[in-house]
């Protein structure tokens, strides 16, 4: 069974910048696993420092609105992992679950991790690359030029463990 994770869509994350294209295609994609009555599990980040953005009782944690109708079940996590500490395991577990796609914030931090984590446990893994979003862009890490998104999208590919495709890709191949 294959299972769709929708990370970080969060306040404190989509207000910072324009991001509608990557939530419309989030968006398309839960609706098709929805139709095939395949699971969408949301991840939220979670702080127990009242002075961070993601405080887990501010505004800034919640769940953006743009997809909150779709979050029937969310696995709260405290580090980029959405596996590290939490009961995502055993959910994905119980649902007989054997592949996960991986849609989201942040590209390089969370989104990453998560599917470097779901690898080495087994699961097969797909990156769908531009149904992931970053806060960051070449600036933050002083490199004139740098797509995020492509770069992370590149190593993963190359690793030859991890399935990488853009949203066209996904639907061509697995709608």
């Amino acid at each position: 069974m294959r299972a769709l994770l929708v990370i970080d869509v969060q306040n404190t994350i989509v207000n910072l910048k324009d991001f509608q294209q990557e939530l419309e295609g989030m968006e398309g994609i839960i609706k098709d696993f929805k139709e095939r009555t395949e699971p969408v599990l949301f991840i939220r980040n979670i702080s127990e420092d009242e002075n961070s953005p993601f405080y887990k009782d501010s505004s800034g944690s919640a769940l953006h609105e743009s997809l909150m109708d779709y979050a029937e079940i969310i696995v709260e996590k405290k580090t980029p992992s959405a596996f590290f500490q939490t009961n995502l395991s055993n959910l994905l577990e119980k649902m007989n679950v054997n592949h996960i796609f991986i849609t989201g914030f942040n590209t390089e931090f969370c989104c990453q991790f998560t599917a470097i984590a779901a690898y080495d446990r087994g699961y097969q893994v797909t990156f769908i690359e531009n149904a992931t979003g970053t806060v960051n862009d070449e600036d933050t890490y002083e490199m004139p030029g740098l797509d995020i998104r492509d770069f992370v999208g590149t190593y993963l590919h190359w690793s030859d463990v991890i399935e990488v495709l853009d949203i066209d890709e996904y639907k061509e191949e697995y709608k």
